[in-house]
This record gives structure tokens, C-alpha cells and sequence, in this order.
């Protein structure tokens, strides 16, 4: 049975584009489509679709107005976003991600680009993965976490009980102490089922992979990172050029580590978060100066760049004692090549996303079944397996 999809769109021209994309596939079928968000927000309370393509701006009620509307009513649907970068249009694609859009297109600027093979090809693959998804990603959007705690804009990993706060600390996500700092160090609690944050020996370094479903789950496990971590972070996310700045720029506000856009030759350091640019490949590499960040144009692997898995080549000889692998929600493979070279010369942990509370249990999946995965374990997990497993200063 074919996909039914309801477009929500105000460009008549747009809509006619969608359309005869999405009916060219055997594998799908419009089943109506909305000229707003007002409009299209009336349809899906009143019936069921496989997936909703949806704009971002438009009268009456924008993309954005009416993802909070579903959120408000609790009617959830797989969305995919129609998106560009021009304007304010990378931030508010990562909004409507936050709000349970399962993914984003990147609309051409000029619509008559939209009848290319390339996009067509790209979009039928994203509608496919969105019309799969798992409703997990909706019904936790814009939900504060079982697992953690809320103080300010901060997330609070269990391990964090012990930090020792001053006034103010937790309304500045930056306020916790840096790599290199000279804080006092943390104390063990003696309080009953408290955890004091680990101390852990030797160099270690954090690689994380993460695809769609990514960013809703960037925010479940970054900013639950303690400023002083021992251990600098590399991220990527797949995501084209022109978003990932604003995926770092949100990241950083909710967070205590800082997190940043990786720049050529930059030299890395503990309690720094750094993400692949979207359109060039992450590597890291010794210098005199220790351990340098690399851009690299080199094609793209698995479809994708960046790509995890040079990411991951990159530290087979990075001079780290470990390297503590995570791989979160998203399609394909990407993660699993780069993990097996790196397992062969290097003393490597690997970390999994569970299938139950991934967006697209895609990648992970791939690790598990490779035997490649130490741990398994539900997103609300993840950050404290990182802390856990490298420490803090």
C-alpha cells in the first residue's frame, strides 16, 4: 500500500513540484495538501498521514506555529521540513527539529531546481526514512527528559549531584568550570544513591556520529556534559553547508562545554565540543603544537559529508591513549567502517543508541550487528557513558 502524504505549502507552484515528485514513486501518494499551517494543522486532527511535508514560511500559521500547535494538542505526525538557509532559515529549520520534525529537504532557490534528479533523488530517500520513523522523536519533543533535571537553560547528567555550585551557576549554562581550570575539585557525596563525578586516568578523546533524528538528540546528550571534562569532543551530524553553524550556536547556549564549528588547524582542547562544517570532511591530526583539526574536500562516503567514518580513520594514530566512540540515531552505515579500522590499532570504546529510543535505528544498528558496540544503552544514557568513561579534570 502506498505512503500518503499531505503537503503543506502556500506556493501553488511548490505544491505542483511535490506532487508530481512524490507520485512518480510507486512508493507513495499525496493524499492532500494544505495551502498553511492553519489549513494543515485542521487536516492532520482530523485524519492520519504516513508523512507531512511542510514549509517553513507561511501566512495565517507558519511551519513552525503549527509544529508548537501539535505539540500543545499532542497530535503527533513524521514531519519532514522544507527548508532553506537564506534569512533566518538555518536557525528556524533547527527549531522545527526541536519541535519533533524528523528531518529536513533544503529547498533550491529556484523552484525550477526542485525537477532535478539530484533533489528528487534526495527527497524521495528523506520522505521514505521520515514515513519509517519512529513516533518516539514527536512525543518527547519540547518534554523535559525523565532522566534529567532542568535548572536554567542547563541540563544536569546524574553524575552532576556533587558539582559544587556557587550563586548563579546554573542561569549561565557556562558557568561550570573549564577544561584547565582551577576549580575546586569535586568531593564524593555521602548521600544515599548519589554519584560523584569520576576521575579517570590517561588521554582520551570523544567521537560522535549522528545523523537524522540527530539534533533532537544532540540536546539530549551535550549539554548534560560537565564543563571540566577530561576529553575534547569531535561531532558529526550530517547536515549540508549552511546549517551546522546553527546547530552549534543552539548547542552552545544550552550547554556548559563550549561547542563550536571546527576551524582548519585548530587545536583542540578538553571541554570543547567541535562539529564537522556541513560540505567538508573532519579529521584530526598530530602537529607540533598536539592534536590539530583538518577540513578536507575528499568525496563524499556512505552519501554523506561529512562523514563519520574518516572522522574516525583520522585517530587510528591520533596519540590518544583511548577513544570513546558514540553513535547515535540516523540511516545508513556511516560510523561502522571507521570504528572497524580504528578497533584494529587503537584501544577504542564504542557506545550505541538503543533501538527504542532512536529516530532511525539505522547507524547504531549497524554497530551492534557488527559486534562493534561495549555498550547499548537509551538516549537519557548516553552522557553519562561519555562521563563514565573519560572523566573530568
Amino acid at each position: 500500500m502506498k505512503k500518503k502524504i499531505l503537503i503543506v505549502d502556500d506556493s501553488a507552484l511548490m505544491r505542483r513540484v511535490l506532487c508530481d515528485i512524490i507520485n512518480s514513486d510507486d512508493r507513495f501518494e499525496v493524499a492532500e495538501y494544505a495551502i498553511d499551517g492553519a489549513d494543515g494543522f485542521k487536516k492532520i486532527c482530523s485524519k492520519t498521514y504516513d508523512a507531512v511535508v511542510l514549509d517553513v514560511y507561511m501566512p495565517k500559521m507558519t511551519g513552525l506555529e503549527m509544529l508548537k500547535e501539535m505539540q500543545k494538542s499532542k497530535v503527533y505526525a513524521n514531519v519532514l521540513m522544507a527548508s532553506t538557509t537564506t534569512g533566518e532559515g538555518a536557525k528556524e529549520t533547527l527549531m522545527a527539529l526541536e519541535l519533533g520534525a524528523v528531518d529536513f529537504i533544503q529547498k533550491p532557490e529556484n523552484v525550477a531546481d526542485a525537477r532535478h534528479d539530484d533533489f528528487k533523488k534526495r527527497f524521495l530517500e528523506l520522505l521514505d526514512v521520515v514515513c519509517k520513523a519512529s513516533s518516539a522523536h514527536m512525543a518527547i519533543a519540547g518534554q523535559q527528559s525523565a532522566s534529567s533535571i532542568r535548572k536554567g537553560t542547563t541540563f544536569v547528567s546524574r553524575y552532576d549531584v556533587n558539582f559544587h555550585t556557587k550563586p548563579g551557576m546554573f542561569t549561565d549554562p557556562k558557568a561550570a568550570p573549564r577544561a584547565g581550570g582551577t576549580a575546586e575539585p569535586k568531593k564524593e557525596s555521602t548521600a544515599a544513591g548519589s554519584t560523584a563525578l569520576p576521575k579517570v586516568a590517561g588521554r582520551k578523546i570523544v567521537a560522535i556520529a549522528s545523523s537524522t533524528g540527530g539534533p533532537k538528540a544532540l540536546q539530549e546528550v551535550i549539554p548534560k556534559l560537565p564543563g571540566n571534562l577530561k576529553a575534547p569532543v569531535l561531532l558529526v551530524q550530517h547536515m549540508p553547508k549552511g546549517f551546522t553553524a546553527s546547530l552549534a550556536s543552539r548547542l552552545n547556549e544550552l550547554s556548559r562545554v563550549n561547542v563550536m564549528e571546527a576551524k582548519e588547524g585548530q587545536a583542540i582542547a578538553n571541554g570543547n565540543v567541535y562539529i564537522a562544517p556541513g560540505g567538508v570532511h573532519l579529521k584530526a591530526g598530530k602537529s607540533a603544537g598536539g592534536i590539530k583539526l583538518h577540513l578536507t574536500d575528499e568525496p563524499a562516503r556512505e552519501g554523506v559529508k561529512p562523514c563519520a567514518n574518516y572522522m574516525f580513520e583520522s585517530l587510528v594514530d591520533s596519540g590518544y591513549d583511548e577513544v570513546v566512540c558514540v553513535v547515535l540515531t540516523g540511516m545508513g552505515c556511516d560510523g561502522t567502517a571507521g570504528i572497524e579500522e580504528l578497533k584494529k590499532k587503537q584501544k577504542v570504546r564504542v557506545i550505541a543508541q538503543n533501538e527504542e529510543s532512536c529516530t532511525v535505528y539505522g547507524m547504531p544498528r549497524s554497530i551492534v550487528d557488527g559486534g562493534l558496540a561495549d555498550d547499548v544503552v537509551p538516549l537519557s544514557q548516553v552522557a553519562d557513558q561519555i562521563i563514565k568513561n573519560v572523566g573530568v579534570l
